[in-house]
């Protein structure tokens, strides 16, 4: 039987942060994207707000998820962490050095805080299997 269990709070503290993150690197990529390193010259802004949009109902459905389906969710939820760990991608590109203040501000934020959320969510899966006893 699944379980009704309230999320915790720090998953949808953590959720809504690193949302927030990554919504500001992806607007900055939108509206920067001709000045970032090497980046595809056909990747228009629609295609990046696309990209967010998707990623970021892949984490609402995972978050929404974790009261019925506990460990879909918290899957669904490290697959959206490991999206924002993604930002990183950008230095196999360009070094940080060739990247604005800006763009590495915007790559470090979106990456620390989607650490933050997968680190968070792990624990999360680790202590309900844990409960469950295995």
């Amino acid at each position: 039987m699944a379980s009704r269990e309230t999320p915790p709070k720090l998953i949808a503290a953590a959720l809504l942060i690193y949302a927030g993150a990554s919504l500001l690197h992806h607007l900055h990529n939108a509206a920067f994207v001709a000045d970032y390193p090497d980046m595809s010259a056909g990747l228009t802004p629609r295609e990046i707000y696309a990209a967010w949009l998707a990623a970021t109902a892949l984490g609402a459905t995972g978050y929404l998820g974790l009261r019925r389906y506990p460990l879909l969710g918290c899957t669904l939820l490290c697959l959206y962490g490991a999206y924002g760990l993604g930002a990183l991608l950008h230095y196999r590109l360009a070094p940080p050095s060739a990247h604005t203040l800006a763009m590495n501000a915007t790559i470090a934020l979106e990456a620390l805080m989607a650490a933050i959320l997968l680190i968070a969510t792990l624990a999360l899966a680790w202590r309900r299997v844990r409960r469950r006893g295995g």
